[in-house]
């Protein structure tokens, strides 16, 4: 009796513990359920994302009761520093235009602020070929962030290919993951 109370006491205070910490109260005025998504889309599709992109935002977002560097906002389109490109192409859906806009005017109202645009592609193709995708859909993003007011100064291009893939996979989740350009601060 001893060994199975030893056994059980002990799961049962860390259960309890887990489920008094699994909610929290909603402040007044925040909207019940709000969240990040976390989602990047092409022109054709929405690709489930790594690294968050502000479709969704906070009420408290929307106050501006953000404090911090607002790079560091997780509910601010600047969390968003991946965007996803389609297969073979270098254009930039309406999807994507918000977050470059949302960065380019970061961008220019900080001017001693520099951000690398880092452009990749899938395996499929030459390694010559997938460079220079690379490197059209990093010049796509800075084509917009300048048309925004970014001084070409603030950027940098530069084109890895398929030489840093986000998932090694062999499939098409894999591959719309690694048709990609990251904005690096």
């Amino acid at each position: 009796m001893f060994t199975i109370l030893t056994r059980w006491v002990p799961i049962t205070l860390c259960l309890l513990i887990f489920a008094g910490c699994s909610s929290s109260p909603t402040k007044e005025g925040e909207q019940e359920g709000a969240e990040v998504t976390e989602q990047s889309t092409g022109s054709s599709g929405t690709y489930e994302g790594t690294e968050g992109a502000g479709a969704t935002t906070s009420a408290a977002s929307e106050a501006g009761s953000w404090s911090g560097d607002p790079l560091d906002d997780p509910y601010s389109l600047l969390a968003t520093r991946i965007l996803y490109f389609d297969f073979d192409q270098s254009s930039i859906g309406m999807d994507n235009r918000e977050i470059i806009r949302a960065h380019a005017e970061y961008l220019a109202s900080n001017p001693h602020v520099s951000v690398r645009l880092e452009g990749h592609a899938d395996e499929r193709g030459t390694r010559e070929y997938n460079l220079g995708l690379g490197e059209r859909r990093a010049n796509a993003v800075r084509s917009l962030l300048m048309a925004e007011g970014v001084a070409d100064n603030q950027i940098i291009v530069i084109s890895y290919g398929e030489e840093r893939p986000a998932s090694m996979m062999n499939n098409e989740e894999s591959w719309a993951l690694n048709r990609r350009v990251e904005l690096v601060y």
